[in-house]
């Protein structure tokens, strides 16, 4: 036997033109020989929408807030040897050599593959650890400390393959090191040392220094064109190479 029931459940009543069975769950309307069913769901009131909305805005102001200082991390150890990646600007080696004046360091490692442009590797004097090198020499840096370490491949994540050069370096010329410190831009940082620590396979400690760029208020990194584009790339880079590798 099936009534007629309305959304409430009153006798009688029509729910459209569909027939309520009494043998399906109250609330719900069946048709086409129970085929469909038709449900009553929860939906959000004024008041909810309007929370919902507020902890959307927070959350995103959050964000706005937290997400630079978490990928232009600093986070220097206690190290002998110093890696700086050849590809810095300027204010980078200038950065550079202050820590290494600073920090006791022993020794100085350039990184770093064939410079763009170049169409890939030719000499080990055309890649971003020479022009690194040649870089802190010319800020005074003593020639005997530096060691460039050139990456010979281009591949999709330049920074773990000159992580990988310089490990291999240290290997085949029997040269233990258990902790360093990197050299790094702003929010290329978090990504740099994630990707050192996976090509040295956890074997060896790595701090990172985050250079900040003289290009744009860190503290209000939004309000810039070149603010939003370092936070977008570095960012999506940053998942990649954590979830990727």
């Amino acid at each position: 036997m099936k009534l007629q029931l309305d959304a409430s459940g009153e006798e009688g009543k029509e729910c459209g033109s569909i027939e309520i069975d009494p043998e399906v769950e109250p609330g719900k309307c069946s048709a086409l020989l129970g085929i469909l069913v038709r449900k009553q769901r929860w939906g959000l009131s004024w008041r909810g929408s309007l929370i919902a909305i507020v902890c959307g805005i927070l959350a995103f102001a959050l964000l706005l807030k937290t997400i630079y200082p978490f990928l232009a991390v600093t986070d220097r150890i206690d190290a002998k040897v110093l890696v700086v990646e050849g590809w810095v600007h300027e204010y980078g080696i200038d950065a550079s050599v202050r820590e290494l004046k600073t920090g006791g360091y022993e020794r100085v490692f350039t990184t770093g593959g064939p410079v763009i442009g170049t169409g890939g590797y030719t000499s080990d004097y055309n890649t971003e650890a020479s022009v690194g090198a040649e870089r802190l020499k010319a800020a005074g840096v003593a020639t005997e400390l530096i060691q460039m370490v050139p990456c010979h491949e281009i591949k999709r994540d330049r920074t773990f393959s000159s992580a990988v050069a310089l490990r291999d370096w240290l290997q085949k010329h029997n040269m233990s090191v258990e902790r360093m410190n990197v050299v790094t831009e702003d929010t290329h940082a978090r990504r740099t040392r994630l990707l050192f620590e996976k090509a040295f396979h956890g074997h060896v400690k790595v701090g990172v220094v985050s250079v900040p760029t003289p290009d744009y208020d860190a503290r209000h990194w939004w309000r810039y064109s070149q603010g939003f584009e370092d936070i977008l790339e570095q960012g999506v880079a940053y998942v990649y190479a954590r979830f990727s590798y």
